[in-house]
């Protein structure tokens, strides 16, 4: 007695699930390399210090920026002193430690920097840092 084998099938590869995960991986280093562009964007001369501390970033710090015209930005967005005055105050609320980075101009009016620092303090934000360039290269 004769037996029939039924044709086998052709064996594939699915490729589906291994290029959704590409996808995800390329979307997630696209993004995640335009998350520091935006402080580089405010084109800030940062006065020169002889004394500085290299300190790291962090996720949650807030960046306030003082342009030479005395305009605010926090995180790069432009605000006034009322924006300021609501966004420190979501941060305290958030976190009572948060840090601080004040970015001021080397032409930026000393009553806007004055008045960044009183708004953190009233805001109840100790944690201060002003940032300055460490190089006097830095600075061209």
């Amino acid at each position: 007695m004769a037996v029939k084998f039924e044709e086998e099938e052709k064996v594939e590869i699915q490729m589906t699930s291994m290029m959704d995960c590409i996808f995800l991986m390329l979307i997630f280093f696209l993004v995640s390399s335009q998350l520091k562009k935006t402080e580089k964007e405010l084109p800030l001369e940062l006065p020169h210090a002889q004394v500085t501390r290299d300190v790291k970033a962090t996720p949650d710090l807030i960046s306030v920026s003082v342009n030479a015209k005395g305009d605010l930005f926090v995180n790069a967005k432009p605000v006034g002193a009322a924006g300021l005055r609501a966004a420190l105050a979501a941060a305290q609320k958030e976190n009572p430690d948060r840090r601080i980075r004040i970015n001021g101009d080397v032409f930026a009016p000393f009553r806007s920097i004055v008045q960044v620092l009183d708004t953190c303090q009233a805001a109840g934000l100790t944690v201060v840092g002003i940032h300055t360039a460490a190089d006097i290269n830095e600075l061209k």
